[in-house]
């Protein structure tokens, strides 16, 4: 009855800080489903491990998790490199519920689509440095035990993770009433094929990113510059094409307003608008990878 005892509370300890564990890990790999293989692998070591000096629980699981996901993140360089196309971080659906332990990792702006894209553009230590400092605050000292770095390297890891984001990063705050009014008409004026509304609301410098794996019809390389963007939007969009039969839905993914393309129940496509400070679209990214859209709730699971 001891042992039981003991199990239960093992596993309840786990339990609430599973929510944090599985957002530091997608952090770092940008998978959702190798997100959740590092924090199964993470409860394993916690259900072996001596924890009679384990002082703050929290601290010690991230720990091990973001080490677990910095050697997944390495595995993946592999099947990176065999991917057709660009590669986009998979979408995972936001809560608000206050009461949900899993709120403050899924819904900071740290994982919002540009964060993650931002990222893809660090080392992995760099990347795991800018996790465990920026996003969970965990002391120099600590991460350098994590990451099998000194206190000094681990600082100026940071420090370049830091100010590469920070550059990269959007430099205003875009109100959600006018990023919802922007994605509507954009999307209703591809809709319609109509090509001078849709220029009007890029930016001249706007990129389009997608990602289809190779299993759907996506561009194989990051596109620039609002004529040939709309271009592609029309031929894939617009009026006499399959996709005037799709159904739009604009919802909130990875802490952002997005918009999901229905092919019937199932999820076509996921897309995200990024705007500049004219509220024009600077940026815009569609996941279309079948594979990186379970986590979006079909239509028939919509309220």
């Amino acid at each position: 009855m001891v042992r039981v005892n003991a199990d239960e509370q093992l596993a309840a300890e786990f339990d609430e800080h599973r929510g944090v564990l599985v957002g530091a890990a997608y952090r770092v790999v940008g998978s959702v489903v190798d997100a959740e293989d590092v924090v199964q692998e993470t409860w394993l070591r916690w259900a072996a491990a001596d924890r009679e000096d384990v002082r703050d629980v929290r601290a010690y699981l991230i720990r091990i998790t973001t080490r677990l996901a910095l050697n997944r993140l390495r595995q993946q360089k592999a099947r990176r490199e065999q991917y057709v196309g660009p590669w986009l971080p998979e979408p995972i659906v936001s809560t608000r519920d206050a009461d949900d332990p899993a709120v403050a990792a899924e819904v900071a702006d740290s994982v919002s689509m540009a964060m993650l894209v931002v990222l893809e553009t660090l080392s992995p230590l760099e990347r795991a440095a800018f996790v465990l400092r920026e996003v969970f605050d965990l002391p120099f000292g600590e991460i350098a035990g994590t990451l099998g770095r000194s206190e000094a390297a681990v600082r100026q890891l940071a420090h370049r993770a830091r100010e590469h984001v920070h550059a990269r990063q959007p430099r205003h705050q875009v109100d959600k009433a006018r990023h919802v009014e922007v994605t509507n008409q954009f999307l209703s004026a591809a809709w319609s094929g109509d090509l001078d509304g849709m220029v009007s609301m890029l930016a001249p410098d706007v990129e389009l990113i997608t990602d289809g794996g190779g299993k759907k019809k996506a561009a194989t390389r990051p596109m620039h510059g609002p004529d040939k963007i709309c271009r592609w939007a029309i031929a894939l969009l617009g009026p006499g094409q399959d996709a005037r039969n799709f159904e739009v839905r604009l919802t909130e993914l990875n802490g952002e307003d997005a918009f999901v393309f229905y092919d019937g129940d199932e999820v076509d496509s996921a897309g995200f608008f990024e705007l500049d400070a004219e509220g024009r679209i600077s940026q815009i990214y569609v996941v279309r990878n079948p594979d990186k859209l379970t986590n979006v709730p079909r239509l028939s699971e919509l309220g």
